[in-house]
Protein backbone atom coordinates (compact mmCIF):
# COMPACT_ATOMS: atom_id res chain seq x y z
CA UNK A 1 0.00 0.00 0.00
CA UNK A 2 1.47 3.37 -1.07
CA UNK A 3 2.07 5.79 1.76
CA UNK A 4 -0.30 8.74 1.91
CA UNK A 5 1.11 11.97 0.56
CA UNK A 6 1.34 14.78 3.11
CA UNK A 7 0.85 18.46 2.38
CA UNK A 8 1.88 20.82 5.17
CA UNK A 9 -0.13 23.91 6.09
CA UNK A 10 2.20 26.30 7.88
CA UNK A 11 2.42 29.87 9.13
CA UNK A 12 5.39 32.17 9.60
CA UNK A 13 8.37 31.99 11.95
CA UNK A 14 7.82 33.21 15.51
CA UNK A 15 4.16 32.32 15.01
CA UNK A 16 1.35 34.35 16.55
CA UNK A 17 -2.15 33.09 17.35
CA UNK A 18 -3.45 33.79 13.83
CA UNK A 19 -0.57 31.88 12.22
CA UNK A 20 -1.16 28.76 14.33
CA UNK A 21 -4.97 28.78 14.39
CA UNK A 22 -5.28 29.49 10.67
CA UNK A 23 -2.97 26.57 9.85
CA UNK A 24 -5.11 24.23 11.95
CA UNK A 25 -8.36 25.49 10.42
CA UNK A 26 -7.17 25.42 6.81
CA UNK A 27 -5.85 21.87 7.20
CA UNK A 28 -9.35 20.98 8.45
CA UNK A 29 -10.98 22.61 5.42
CA UNK A 30 -8.63 20.95 2.91
CA UNK A 31 -9.02 17.49 4.44
CA UNK A 32 -12.80 17.80 4.21
CA UNK A 33 -12.86 18.92 0.55
CA UNK A 34 -9.87 17.03 -0.88
CA UNK A 35 -12.18 15.14 -3.26
CA UNK A 36 -10.35 11.87 -2.78
CA UNK A 37 -6.98 13.09 -4.10
CA UNK A 38 -5.24 10.86 -1.56
CA UNK A 39 -3.34 13.69 0.15
CA UNK A 40 -3.46 14.40 3.85
CA UNK A 41 -3.19 18.02 4.95
CA UNK A 42 -1.23 18.50 8.17
CA UNK A 43 -0.93 21.73 10.19
CA UNK A 44 2.63 22.61 11.18
CA UNK A 45 4.40 25.48 12.94
CA UNK A 46 7.68 27.17 12.06
CA UNK A 47 8.60 28.26 15.57
CA UNK A 48 7.87 28.20 19.27
CA UNK A 49 4.27 28.85 20.32
CA UNK A 50 3.80 31.93 22.51
CA UNK A 51 1.86 31.90 25.76
CA UNK A 52 -1.20 33.59 24.28
CA UNK A 53 -1.52 30.88 21.63
CA UNK A 54 -0.77 28.19 24.19
CA UNK A 55 -3.65 29.49 26.32
CA UNK A 56 -5.99 29.49 23.31
CA UNK A 57 -5.11 25.92 22.27
CA UNK A 58 -5.54 24.65 25.82
CA UNK A 59 -8.79 26.60 26.26
CA UNK A 60 -10.38 24.85 23.26
CA UNK A 61 -8.69 21.47 23.73
CA UNK A 62 -6.73 21.47 20.47
CA UNK A 63 -3.28 19.95 20.13
CA UNK A 64 -0.48 22.22 18.94
CA UNK A 65 0.80 21.57 15.39
CA UNK A 66 4.09 19.72 15.09
CA UNK A 67 7.31 21.72 14.68
CA UNK A 68 8.80 21.95 11.19
CA UNK A 69 12.03 23.94 11.25
CA UNK A 70 13.25 23.26 7.72
CA UNK A 71 11.37 22.24 4.56
CA UNK A 72 14.39 21.13 2.59
CA UNK A 73 14.09 17.67 1.06
CA UNK A 74 15.04 14.78 3.34
CA UNK A 75 15.93 11.16 2.80
CA UNK A 76 12.34 10.20 3.65
CA UNK A 77 11.24 12.31 0.64
CA UNK A 78 13.34 10.12 -1.67
CA UNK A 79 12.12 6.88 -3.19
CA UNK A 80 13.47 4.42 -0.63
CA UNK A 81 13.90 0.94 -2.06
CA UNK A 82 12.54 -1.51 0.48
CA UNK A 83 15.10 -4.28 -0.05
CA UNK A 84 14.50 -6.78 2.77
CA UNK A 85 17.14 -7.26 5.43
CA UNK A 86 18.40 -10.83 5.99
CA UNK A 87 20.03 -12.60 8.97
CA UNK A 88 23.79 -13.07 8.98
CA UNK A 89 23.43 -16.86 8.96
CA UNK A 90 22.11 -17.23 5.41
CA UNK A 91 24.48 -18.61 2.80
CA UNK A 92 26.14 -16.66 0.03
CA UNK A 93 24.09 -18.69 -2.44
CA UNK A 94 20.79 -17.70 -0.78
CA UNK A 95 21.93 -14.10 -0.54
CA UNK A 96 22.75 -14.09 -4.24
CA UNK A 97 19.31 -15.56 -5.07
CA UNK A 98 17.57 -12.82 -3.05
CA UNK A 99 19.62 -10.08 -4.73
CA UNK A 100 18.97 -11.53 -8.17
CA UNK A 101 15.22 -11.77 -7.56
CA UNK A 102 14.99 -8.17 -6.34
CA UNK A 103 17.60 -6.82 -8.81
CA UNK A 104 19.55 -5.45 -5.85
CA UNK A 105 23.30 -4.90 -5.79
CA UNK A 106 23.45 -4.35 -2.02
CA UNK A 107 21.87 -6.59 0.61
CA UNK A 108 21.56 -5.36 4.20
CA UNK A 109 22.20 -7.83 7.02
CA UNK A 110 19.94 -7.18 10.01
CA UNK A 111 19.55 -8.46 13.56
CA UNK A 112 16.31 -9.92 14.89
CA UNK A 113 15.23 -6.49 16.19
CA UNK A 114 15.74 -4.88 12.78
CA UNK A 115 19.02 -3.12 13.63
CA UNK A 116 21.45 -2.93 10.72
CA UNK A 117 24.40 -5.28 11.31
CA UNK A 118 26.25 -5.29 8.02
CA UNK A 119 26.16 -5.11 4.23
CA UNK A 120 27.01 -7.45 1.40
CA UNK A 121 27.29 -6.45 -2.26
CA UNK A 122 27.47 -8.43 -5.48
CA UNK A 123 31.12 -7.35 -5.61
CA UNK A 124 31.76 -8.91 -2.19
CA UNK A 125 30.27 -12.20 -3.36
CA UNK A 126 32.31 -12.19 -6.57
CA UNK A 127 35.48 -11.41 -4.63
CA UNK A 128 34.89 -14.19 -2.12
CA UNK A 129 34.30 -16.65 -4.95
CA UNK A 130 37.43 -15.61 -6.86
CA UNK A 131 39.61 -15.52 -3.75
CA UNK A 132 38.54 -18.92 -2.39
CA UNK A 133 41.87 -20.70 -3.09
CA UNK A 134 42.26 -21.94 0.48
CA UNK A 135 40.63 -25.33 1.05
CA UNK A 136 40.08 -24.37 4.70
CA UNK A 137 37.74 -21.59 3.50
CA UNK A 138 34.60 -23.49 4.51
CA UNK A 139 35.71 -24.35 8.05
CA UNK A 140 37.21 -20.90 8.68
CA UNK A 141 33.75 -19.47 7.99
CA UNK A 142 32.14 -21.93 10.50
CA UNK A 143 29.65 -23.22 7.92
CA UNK A 144 26.54 -25.10 9.02
CA UNK A 145 26.01 -28.58 7.56
CA UNK A 146 22.40 -27.78 6.76
CA UNK A 147 23.58 -24.82 4.69
CA UNK A 148 26.08 -27.03 2.84
CA UNK A 149 23.31 -29.52 2.03
CA UNK A 150 20.99 -26.79 0.75
CA UNK A 151 23.72 -25.25 -1.39
CA UNK A 152 24.48 -28.56 -3.17
CA UNK A 153 20.72 -29.23 -3.48
CA UNK A 154 21.04 -32.27 -1.25
CA UNK A 155 19.89 -33.53 2.14
CA UNK A 156 21.49 -34.62 5.40
CA UNK A 157 21.10 -38.42 5.52
CA UNK A 158 22.59 -38.84 8.96
CA UNK A 159 24.30 -36.68 11.57
CA UNK A 160 23.54 -33.29 13.13
CA UNK A 161 22.33 -30.98 10.34
CA UNK A 162 22.50 -28.03 12.74
CA UNK A 163 26.15 -28.62 13.56
CA UNK A 164 29.02 -26.58 12.09
CA UNK A 165 32.04 -27.50 10.00
CA UNK A 166 34.70 -25.71 12.06
CA UNK A 167 37.96 -27.59 11.46
CA UNK A 168 39.60 -29.32 8.55
CA UNK A 169 39.85 -28.85 4.82
CA UNK A 170 37.68 -29.72 1.81
CA UNK A 171 39.00 -32.70 -0.18
CA UNK A 172 37.68 -34.21 -3.42
CA UNK A 173 37.99 -38.02 -3.13
CA UNK A 174 39.18 -38.75 -6.66
CA UNK A 175 42.14 -40.89 -5.56
CA UNK A 176 42.32 -44.70 -5.06
CA UNK A 177 41.06 -45.72 -1.59
CA UNK A 178 44.63 -46.57 -0.51
CA UNK A 179 45.86 -43.12 -1.55
CA UNK A 180 42.69 -41.41 -0.27
CA UNK A 181 43.50 -42.56 3.27
CA UNK A 182 46.80 -40.68 3.07
CA UNK A 183 45.16 -37.43 1.86
CA UNK A 184 42.29 -37.30 4.33
CA UNK A 185 42.80 -36.08 7.89
CA UNK A 186 40.60 -35.94 10.95
CA UNK A 187 37.76 -33.33 10.76
CA UNK A 188 38.06 -32.88 6.95
CA UNK A 189 35.07 -32.69 4.60
CA UNK A 190 35.23 -35.16 1.71
CA UNK A 191 33.39 -34.83 -1.60
CA UNK A 192 32.92 -38.39 -2.90
CA UNK A 193 31.39 -40.37 -5.75
CA UNK A 194 29.47 -43.65 -5.54
CA UNK A 195 32.28 -46.00 -4.41
CA UNK A 196 31.41 -47.75 -1.19
CA UNK A 197 35.06 -48.21 -0.20
CA UNK A 198 35.69 -44.43 -0.48
CA UNK A 199 32.77 -43.75 1.87
CA UNK A 200 34.07 -46.22 4.39
CA UNK A 201 37.66 -44.99 4.09
CA UNK A 202 36.67 -41.39 4.75
CA UNK A 203 34.60 -42.30 7.82
CA UNK A 204 37.43 -44.41 9.22
CA UNK A 205 39.73 -41.37 8.85
CA UNK A 206 37.34 -39.53 11.23
CA UNK A 207 36.31 -36.86 8.77
CA UNK A 208 33.53 -34.63 10.04
CA UNK A 209 31.40 -34.79 6.87
CA UNK A 210 31.13 -36.61 3.55
CA UNK A 211 29.16 -35.33 0.57
CA UNK A 212 28.09 -38.19 -1.69
CA UNK A 213 27.42 -37.01 -5.29
CA UNK A 214 25.31 -38.18 -8.22
CA UNK A 215 22.48 -39.25 -5.90
CA UNK A 216 24.52 -42.35 -5.04
CA UNK A 217 22.97 -44.78 -2.60
CA UNK A 218 24.21 -44.65 1.00
CA UNK A 219 24.60 -48.21 2.25
CA UNK A 220 23.31 -49.17 5.70
CA UNK A 221 26.78 -50.02 6.99
CA UNK A 222 28.01 -46.60 5.89
CA UNK A 223 25.19 -44.90 7.81
CA UNK A 224 25.96 -47.03 10.84
CA UNK A 225 29.70 -46.24 10.68
CA UNK A 226 28.95 -42.55 10.20
CA UNK A 227 26.65 -42.45 13.22
CA UNK A 228 29.24 -44.22 15.33
CA UNK A 229 31.96 -41.72 14.35
CA UNK A 230 29.57 -38.71 14.52
CA UNK A 231 30.16 -38.01 10.83
CA UNK A 232 27.58 -36.03 8.89
CA UNK A 233 26.54 -37.62 5.60
CA UNK A 234 25.05 -35.40 2.86
CA UNK A 235 23.53 -36.89 -0.28
CA UNK A 236 23.50 -34.64 -3.39
CA UNK A 237 21.98 -35.22 -6.84
CA UNK A 238 24.70 -33.09 -8.44
CA UNK A 239 27.91 -34.34 -10.02
CA UNK A 240 31.25 -34.00 -8.25
CA UNK A 241 32.43 -31.02 -10.32
CA UNK A 242 29.24 -29.06 -9.65
CA UNK A 243 29.30 -29.82 -5.94
CA UNK A 244 32.96 -28.74 -5.74
CA UNK A 245 32.10 -25.54 -7.64
CA UNK A 246 29.09 -24.66 -5.46
CA UNK A 247 30.16 -25.74 -2.01
CA UNK A 248 32.00 -22.50 -1.12
CA UNK A 249 28.72 -20.65 -1.65
CA UNK A 250 27.37 -22.30 1.51
CA UNK A 251 29.40 -20.13 3.87
CA UNK A 252 27.35 -17.63 5.94
CA UNK A 253 27.28 -14.05 4.73
CA UNK A 254 28.56 -12.83 8.10
CA UNK A 255 31.99 -14.17 7.07
CA UNK A 256 32.32 -11.73 4.16
CA UNK A 257 29.90 -8.90 5.04
CA UNK A 258 31.14 -5.41 5.79
CA UNK A 259 30.25 -4.49 9.37
CA UNK A 260 32.65 -1.70 10.35
CA UNK A 261 32.24 2.01 9.48
CA UNK A 262 29.01 1.42 7.63
CA UNK A 263 27.87 4.47 5.67
CA UNK A 264 24.17 4.90 6.43
CA UNK A 265 21.62 7.70 6.20
CA UNK A 266 18.77 8.49 8.56
CA UNK A 267 15.29 9.19 7.24
CA UNK A 268 15.46 12.73 8.70
CA UNK A 269 18.82 13.61 7.07
CA UNK A 270 18.56 16.53 4.66
CA UNK A 271 19.58 15.72 1.10
CA UNK A 272 21.73 18.86 0.90
CA UNK A 273 23.87 17.33 3.65
CA UNK A 274 24.17 13.85 2.11
CA UNK A 275 24.62 14.83 -1.54
CA UNK A 276 28.41 15.26 -1.30
CA UNK A 277 28.74 11.98 0.61
CA UNK A 278 26.85 10.12 -2.10
CA UNK A 279 29.03 11.61 -4.83
CA UNK A 280 32.29 11.02 -2.96
CA UNK A 281 31.45 7.42 -2.03
CA UNK A 282 30.25 5.97 -5.28
CA UNK A 283 28.31 3.05 -3.81
CA UNK A 284 25.43 1.66 -5.83
CA UNK A 285 23.12 1.82 -2.78
CA UNK A 286 23.17 3.37 0.68
CA UNK A 287 21.23 1.85 3.62
CA UNK A 288 18.59 4.02 5.30
CA UNK A 289 17.71 3.65 8.99
CA UNK A 290 15.14 5.40 11.15
CA UNK A 291 16.00 7.42 14.26
CA UNK A 292 16.05 4.20 16.30
CA UNK A 293 18.62 2.57 14.01
CA UNK A 294 16.10 0.17 12.45
CA UNK A 295 16.80 -0.64 8.81
CA UNK A 296 14.22 0.79 6.36
CA UNK A 297 15.63 0.29 2.86
CA UNK A 298 18.23 1.69 0.48
CA UNK A 299 18.67 4.78 -1.68
CA UNK A 300 20.95 5.48 -4.62
CA UNK A 301 22.34 8.59 -6.31
CA UNK A 302 19.68 8.19 -8.98
CA UNK A 303 16.99 8.69 -6.33
CA UNK A 304 18.24 12.26 -5.81
CA UNK A 305 17.12 13.15 -9.34
CA UNK A 306 13.53 12.00 -8.98
CA UNK A 307 13.10 13.28 -5.47
CA UNK A 308 9.79 14.88 -4.56
CA UNK A 309 9.86 18.29 -2.92
CA UNK A 310 7.87 18.96 0.23
CA UNK A 311 4.53 20.54 -0.63
CA UNK A 312 3.34 23.51 1.40
CA UNK A 313 0.37 25.80 1.85
CA UNK A 314 1.36 29.07 3.49
CA UNK A 315 -1.00 30.97 5.77
CA UNK A 316 -0.63 34.43 7.33
CA UNK A 317 2.53 35.39 5.41
CA UNK A 318 4.06 35.62 1.96
CA UNK A 319 7.51 37.06 2.74
CA UNK A 320 10.54 34.83 2.20
CA UNK A 321 12.27 36.25 5.28
CA UNK A 322 9.33 35.20 7.47
CA UNK A 323 8.93 31.74 5.97
CA UNK A 324 10.18 28.44 7.33
CA UNK A 325 13.86 27.71 6.55
CA UNK A 326 14.75 26.39 3.08
CA UNK A 327 11.43 27.55 1.62
CA UNK A 328 13.05 27.74 -1.83
CA UNK A 329 13.55 23.95 -1.75
CA UNK A 330 9.82 23.29 -1.28
CA UNK A 331 6.86 23.51 -3.62
CA UNK A 332 4.31 26.14 -2.59
CA UNK A 333 0.80 25.10 -3.62
CA UNK A 334 -1.32 27.88 -2.07
CA UNK A 335 -1.07 31.07 -0.02
CA UNK A 336 -3.84 32.50 2.17
CA UNK A 337 -2.86 35.82 3.71
CA UNK A 338 -3.89 39.35 4.70
CA UNK A 339 -0.51 41.14 4.53
CA UNK A 340 1.20 43.15 1.81
CA UNK A 341 2.51 41.11 -1.10
CA UNK A 342 6.10 40.25 -0.30
CA UNK A 343 9.14 38.54 -1.75
CA UNK A 344 8.12 34.90 -2.26
CA UNK A 345 8.28 33.50 -5.78
CA UNK A 346 6.71 30.32 -7.17
CA UNK A 347 7.63 28.26 -10.22
CA UNK A 348 4.05 28.13 -11.48
CA UNK A 349 0.73 29.88 -10.88
CA UNK A 350 -0.88 29.01 -7.56
CA UNK A 351 -4.06 29.76 -5.64
CA UNK A 352 -3.20 33.00 -3.81
CA UNK A 353 -5.98 34.46 -1.70
CA UNK A 354 -5.01 37.79 -0.17
CA UNK A 355 -7.64 40.07 1.34
CA UNK A 356 -7.32 43.43 3.14
CA UNK A 357 -8.84 42.24 6.40
CA UNK A 358 -7.48 42.28 9.93
CA UNK A 359 -6.78 38.56 10.24
CA UNK A 360 -6.23 35.44 8.12
CA UNK A 361 -8.78 33.68 10.34
CA UNK A 362 -11.47 35.98 8.93
CA UNK A 363 -10.69 34.69 5.42
CA UNK A 364 -10.90 31.10 6.67
CA UNK A 365 -14.29 31.79 8.25
CA UNK A 366 -15.44 33.03 4.84
CA UNK A 367 -14.12 29.82 3.25
CA UNK A 368 -16.10 27.66 5.67
CA UNK A 369 -19.23 29.64 4.71
CA UNK A 370 -18.47 29.54 0.97
CA UNK A 371 -17.97 25.78 1.02
CA UNK A 372 -21.00 25.21 3.30
CA UNK A 373 -18.89 23.42 5.90
CA UNK A 374 -20.00 23.36 9.51
CA UNK A 375 -17.41 24.71 11.97
CA UNK A 376 -16.65 22.67 15.07
CA UNK A 377 -16.87 24.72 18.30
CA UNK A 378 -13.16 24.15 18.98
CA UNK A 379 -12.14 25.44 15.53
CA UNK A 380 -14.56 28.37 15.89
CA UNK A 381 -12.91 29.25 19.22
CA UNK A 382 -9.45 29.20 17.62
CA UNK A 383 -10.49 31.42 14.71
CA UNK A 384 -12.30 33.87 16.98
CA UNK A 385 -9.22 34.09 19.24
CA UNK A 386 -7.01 34.77 16.20
CA UNK A 387 -9.23 37.65 15.08
CA UNK A 388 -9.33 39.20 18.55
CA UNK A 389 -5.55 38.85 18.83
CA UNK A 390 -4.72 40.34 15.42
CA UNK A 391 -7.20 43.23 15.72
CA UNK A 392 -6.47 43.89 19.42
CA UNK A 393 -10.14 43.27 20.19
CA UNK A 394 -11.24 45.44 17.21
CA UNK A 395 -9.06 48.42 18.32
CA UNK A 396 -6.50 48.06 15.50
CA UNK A 397 -6.93 50.12 12.31
CA UNK A 398 -6.52 46.83 10.44
CA UNK A 399 -9.91 45.73 11.75
CA UNK A 400 -12.71 45.67 9.18
CA UNK A 401 -16.45 45.04 9.45
CA UNK A 402 -15.75 41.58 8.04
CA UNK A 403 -13.50 40.82 11.04
CA UNK A 404 -16.15 41.97 13.54
CA UNK A 405 -18.86 39.98 11.80
CA UNK A 406 -16.72 36.83 11.62
CA UNK A 407 -15.64 37.11 15.28
CA UNK A 408 -19.25 37.52 16.40
CA UNK A 409 -20.44 34.48 14.46
CA UNK A 410 -17.51 32.36 15.63
CA UNK A 411 -17.94 33.39 19.26
CA UNK A 412 -21.55 32.20 19.10
CA UNK A 413 -20.49 28.80 17.72
CA UNK A 414 -17.70 28.49 20.29
CA UNK A 415 -19.95 29.58 23.16
CA UNK A 416 -17.69 32.39 24.42
CA UNK A 417 -18.23 36.00 25.48
CA UNK A 418 -15.87 38.14 23.39
CA UNK A 419 -14.77 40.77 25.94
CA UNK A 420 -14.28 38.34 28.81
CA UNK A 421 -12.41 35.87 26.66
CA UNK A 422 -10.23 38.60 25.09
CA UNK A 423 -9.12 39.88 28.51
CA UNK A 424 -8.19 36.36 29.62
CA UNK A 425 -6.30 35.73 26.38
CA UNK A 426 -4.36 39.03 26.41
CA UNK A 427 -3.55 38.55 30.08
CA UNK A 428 -2.10 35.11 29.34
CA UNK A 429 -0.14 36.48 26.39
CA UNK A 430 1.45 39.39 28.26
CA UNK A 431 2.46 37.28 31.24
CA UNK A 432 6.24 37.76 31.23
CA UNK A 433 6.97 35.89 34.44
CA UNK A 434 9.88 33.52 34.07
CA UNK A 435 10.58 34.48 30.44
CA UNK A 436 14.03 35.50 29.29
CA UNK A 437 14.45 38.78 27.45
CA UNK A 438 15.43 36.83 24.32
CA UNK A 439 12.22 34.79 24.37
CA UNK A 440 10.11 37.94 24.78
CA UNK A 441 11.99 39.76 22.02
CA UNK A 442 11.62 36.99 19.45
CA UNK A 443 8.16 35.65 20.30
CA UNK A 444 6.57 37.98 17.73
CA UNK A 445 9.48 39.23 15.65
CA UNK A 446 9.37 39.69 11.89
CA UNK A 447 12.04 40.61 9.41
CA UNK A 448 11.45 43.00 6.49
CA UNK A 449 13.44 44.16 3.47
CA UNK A 450 13.04 47.42 1.56
CA UNK A 451 15.48 48.80 -1.00
CA UNK A 452 18.19 46.40 0.23
CA UNK A 453 17.70 47.56 3.83
CA UNK A 454 17.00 44.68 6.25
CA UNK A 455 15.24 45.51 9.48
CA UNK A 456 13.35 43.60 12.14
CA UNK A 457 10.31 44.54 14.19
CA UNK A 458 9.08 42.83 17.36
CA UNK A 459 5.84 43.55 19.19
CA UNK A 460 4.15 42.76 22.46
CA UNK A 461 0.69 43.89 23.47
CA UNK A 462 -0.47 44.33 27.05
CA UNK A 463 -3.23 45.91 29.11
CA UNK A 464 -0.70 46.78 31.82
CA UNK A 465 1.30 50.01 31.33
CA UNK A 466 3.67 49.25 34.24
CA UNK A 467 4.48 45.86 32.74
CA UNK A 468 5.38 47.49 29.43
CA UNK A 469 7.64 50.05 31.14
CA UNK A 470 9.52 47.30 33.01
CA UNK A 471 9.90 45.37 29.78
CA UNK A 472 11.30 48.43 28.00
CA UNK A 473 14.21 48.60 30.47
CA UNK A 474 15.05 44.96 29.78
CA UNK A 475 14.79 45.16 26.00
CA UNK A 476 16.96 48.22 25.24
CA UNK A 477 20.33 46.63 26.16
CA UNK A 478 19.29 43.36 24.53
CA UNK A 479 18.49 45.12 21.23
CA UNK A 480 22.02 46.53 21.11
CA UNK A 481 23.31 42.97 21.26
CA UNK A 482 20.93 41.60 18.57
CA UNK A 483 21.36 44.39 16.02
CA UNK A 484 23.62 43.29 13.18
CA UNK A 485 22.74 39.60 13.37
CA UNK A 486 21.57 37.84 10.19
CA UNK A 487 22.19 40.98 8.11
CA UNK A 488 19.66 43.09 10.05
CA UNK A 489 20.94 46.65 10.35
CA UNK A 490 18.07 48.10 12.42
CA UNK A 491 15.84 46.58 15.10
CA UNK A 492 12.58 48.02 16.44
CA UNK A 493 10.18 46.91 19.16
CA UNK A 494 6.56 47.98 19.62
CA UNK A 495 5.33 48.12 23.20
CA UNK A 496 1.60 48.30 22.54
CA UNK A 497 -0.89 49.34 25.20
CA UNK A 498 -4.23 47.77 24.23
CA UNK A 499 -6.35 49.94 26.52
CA UNK A 500 -4.75 53.26 25.49
CA UNK A 501 -4.55 52.18 21.82
CA UNK A 502 -0.98 53.45 21.59
CA UNK A 503 2.55 52.12 21.20
CA UNK A 504 6.00 53.16 22.33
CA UNK A 505 8.76 52.36 19.85
CA UNK A 506 12.26 51.55 21.03
CA UNK A 507 15.00 50.93 18.48
CA UNK A 508 18.67 50.38 17.82
CA UNK A 509 20.91 50.52 14.75
CA UNK A 510 22.38 53.17 12.48
CA UNK A 511 19.54 55.37 11.22
CA UNK A 512 16.81 53.60 13.22
CA UNK A 513 15.84 56.62 15.31
CA UNK A 514 15.86 58.86 12.27
CA UNK A 515 13.55 56.44 10.46
CA UNK A 516 10.99 56.62 13.28
CA UNK A 517 11.22 60.41 13.47
CA UNK A 518 10.80 60.94 9.74
CA UNK A 519 8.02 58.36 9.42
CA UNK A 520 5.86 59.70 12.27
CA UNK A 521 7.16 63.25 12.87
CA UNK A 522 8.00 62.55 16.50
CA UNK A 523 10.99 63.16 18.80
CA UNK A 524 12.71 60.75 21.15
CA UNK A 525 11.55 60.95 24.75
CA UNK A 526 12.91 58.80 27.56
CA UNK A 527 14.76 56.47 25.13
CA UNK A 528 11.65 55.80 23.09
CA UNK A 529 9.10 57.25 20.67
CA UNK A 530 5.48 57.55 21.79
CA UNK A 531 2.98 56.94 18.96
CA UNK A 532 -0.66 57.54 19.98
CA UNK A 533 -3.16 55.58 17.89
CA UNK A 534 -0.46 53.33 16.41
CA UNK A 535 -1.07 49.69 17.33
CA UNK A 536 -0.65 47.80 14.06
CA UNK A 537 2.74 46.72 12.81
CA UNK A 538 1.27 45.56 9.51
CA UNK A 539 -0.94 48.49 8.58
CA UNK A 540 0.65 51.46 10.37
CA UNK A 541 4.31 50.92 11.22
CA UNK A 542 5.69 48.91 8.27
CA UNK A 543 4.02 50.95 5.46
CA UNK A 544 5.32 54.16 7.06
CA UNK A 545 8.86 52.78 7.38
CA UNK A 546 8.94 51.44 3.83
CA UNK A 547 7.51 54.68 2.41
CA UNK A 548 10.25 56.70 4.15
CA UNK A 549 13.03 54.34 3.04
CA UNK A 550 11.88 54.41 -0.59
CA UNK A 551 11.55 58.20 -0.54
CA UNK A 552 15.03 58.64 0.93
CA UNK A 553 16.63 56.22 -1.52
CA UNK A 554 14.73 57.78 -4.39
Amino acid sequence: MAKQEKIYVIGHKNPDTDSICSAIAYADIKNRINNGNGAKYVAKRAGQINEETEYVLKRFGVEAPGYLSDVGTQVKDMEIRETPGVPNSISIKDAWAIMKKSSAVTLPITKEDGQLEGLITTGDIAKSYMDAHDNYFLSNARTQYRSIANTVEGKVVTGNAHGYFVKGKVVIGAAHPDKLGEILEKDDLAILGDRHEDHLCAIRQNVSCIVVCNHAEIEADIKEAAEKNECVVIQSPLDTFTVARLINQSIPVKHIMKKDNLLTFQTDDFTDNIRDTMVKNRHRAFPVVNKHGKYIGTVSRRNLLGMKKKQLILVDHNEKTQAVDNIEAAEILEIVDHHRIGSLETLQPIMFRNQPVGCTATILYQMYVEKALDIKPSIAGLLCAAILSDTLMFRSPTCTPADKMAAGALAQIAGIHIEEFAKEMFSAGSNLEGKTTEVIFYQDFKRFTSDKVNFGVGQISSMNAEELEALKKRLIPFMKHECGKNGISMVFFMLTNILDESSEIICWGDGSGRLVEESFNVKEENHGYFLPGVVSRKKQLIPAFIGTLQQNNG
